[in-house]
C-alpha cells in the first residue's frame, strides 16, 4: 500500500542543501520514491499558525521503501545535515481513508 511521506521544513542555515539534493533525488528513486510536491508556494487555509519555509509530499509504493530510504546509509549523513540545517517536521502516512 501507497505510503506518503509529507514534510515541513524551514532552512535555519542553506549550507547543506546544495550538497544534500542530488544524493536524496537519487535516493529516494533508488527506494522507489517520487516527488509529488517540493514548493516554498504553498499557504494555510485552516488551524494554528504552522509557518514552514518549504512542503514536501513524496510518495513511496510501501512503508518499507519509506523506512529504507530513511535508513539507507548513504542518507545519513544527508539526514544529519538537513537536521543540523533546519527545523523539520516528518509524517509518514498511510494512503488509506480509515473515514470510508
Amino acid at each position: 500500500m501507497a505510503h506518503y511521506s509529507v514534510l515541513a521544513v524551514t532552512p535555519t542555515d542553506d549550507g547543506w542543501i546544495p550538497d544534500y539534493l542530488p544524493i536524496a533525488n537519487a535516493l529516494v528513486t533508488k527506494h522507489g520514491g517520487r516527488y509529488l510536491a517540493r514548493t516554498a508556494s504553498h499557504e494555510q487555509v485552516e488551524g494554528a499558525e504552522s509557518p514552514a519555509g518549504l512542503r514536501i509530499i513524496l510518495e513511496w509504493p510501501t512503508r518499507a521503501a519509506a523506512i529504507a530510504f530513511m535508513n539507507d546509509p548513504d542518507y545519513a549523513p544527508q539526514l544529519a545535515a538537513r537536521t543540523a540545517g533546519s527545523e523539520s517536521v516528518h509524517f509518514l502516512i498511510e494512503g488509506r481513508d480509515d473515514l470510508a
